[in-house]
Order: C-alpha cells, then sequence, then structure tokens
C-alpha cells in the first residue's frame, strides 16, 4: 500500500463511531470480538464486520491463543496519522503567523496614513 492509501484506510476506518468506541477500547489492552460486541447493540456479526474495516486498515491485527483469537490495537497507523496531523498543523500555523504579520504590517501603515493626513480640525484653523 501505498503511504496515502494508509493514510486514506486509516481515516476511512476512524471515520466510523463504533470502530473508534474499538480502538478505545483496545486502547486498554486485547479483546476479544464477543468482549468488543458487549458495548454495542449490535449483533457479533456486524462488530465482526467493523474490526476486519479496522485489521484491513492495519489498526487492529488478531493474535492465536488456543481457541481464543484476541484482538490488539496497532500503533503505527495511529502515529503516521498523528504525524501527517501534526505536518498540517505546523503550515497553518505558519500560514496564520504570515497573516497575522501582513494585517499587523496594514495596521501599522494605515495609523503611518492617519497621522501624514490632515484632519478637519486642523484645516479650520487654516485660512485661504
Amino acid at each position: 500500500m501505498q503511504p496515502t492509501q494508509h493514510l486514506d484506510a486509516t481515516f476511512a476506518a476512524l471515520a466510523d463511531p463504533t470502530r473508534r468506541a474499538i480502538i478505545a477500547r483496545l486502547t486498554q489492552g486485547e479483546a476479544s470480538v464477543m468482549e468488543l460486541a458487549r458495548p454495542f447493540d449490535m449483533s457479533q456479526p456486524a462488530i465482526s464486520k467493523h474490526i476486519k474495516v479496522l485489521e484491513q486498515a492495519g489498526l487492529v491485527s488478531r493474535g492465536q491463543d488456543a481457541q481464543r483469537r484476541p484482538c490488539r490495537l496497532e500503533t503505527r497507523p495511529l502515529a503516521e496519522a498523528t504525524s501527517w496531523l501534526d505536518y498540517q498543523r505546523e503550515l497553518f500555523e505558519a500560514r496564520f503567523q504570515r497573516l497575522d504579520t501582513l494585517l499587523e504590517e496594514m495596521k501599522a501603515e494605515r495609523r503611518a496614513a492617519a497621522k501624514r493626513k490632515p484632519t478637519a480640525r486642523s484645516r479650520k484653523g487654516v485660512r485661504k
């Protein structure tokens, strides 16, 4: 998978609130599909479909523990998404800083122009 495809898969998987809740649960440690399904009002096959999407995105893996196949969180895709978001945030912060600088320069120019321009009061006393 290309790096952007990994990112697309990660964000697509995280777009669903049920999948985000599954990820949140897995931050506490591995869990079986039945354990993951418990807090949701949906069938075990529906939860399994959500887990499959998370697996395809690389966010979840399944182990083998005798008859049990526990799900565990894979953090690499989350770290990649976080890095991408941090980079985007830095770009926007730099752009906003440049905009702030430009606005301050414009305000300073406006104040300087206002000081140079004679006001109506200063013209009253002047006779032609």
